[in-house]
């Protein structure tokens, strides 16, 4: 295997990583994540709220109320993957987690976090 095709294998194996949302569409609050692999996420989410063990008791509180229809899961950016296949995500997952708690400001009666 040579050089550029280890790469392109490294890139087509990384999955969607970034900042997402668990919008309420009843009352437009909504739940702000991070994850490197935001498929996997998404199920856990989805999984957990559907047996009713989610960890955000009012998340859990209110898709059980409203039902799974009046929930979508949607992907707000992702992170661009870099051409070195040990870089470490982490901090810029975060990071970009950060700017979008700051920019939709979903506390208290806004949301879930």
């Amino acid at each position: 295997m040579d050089k550029r095709e280890i790469k392109r294998n490294y890139k087509q194996s990384l999955q969607q990583m970034g900042v997402y949302q668990i919008r309420n569409l009843v009352n437009g609050k909504i739940f702000i994540g991070s994850s490197k692999n935001i498929p996997a996420k998404f199920n856990s989410h989805q999984f957990t709220l559907e047996i009713g063990s989610h960890i955000n008791r009012k998340l859990q509180e209110e898709y059980t109320q409203f039902g799974k229809d009046n929930f979508t899961f949607e992907i707000l950016e992702l992170v661009k993957s870099k051409e070195d296949p040990a870089y470490d995500y982490s901090y810029d997952i975060k990071l970009l987690e950060k700017v979008w708690l700051q920019k939709l400001n979903p506390f208290n009666e806004r949301g879930y976090n």
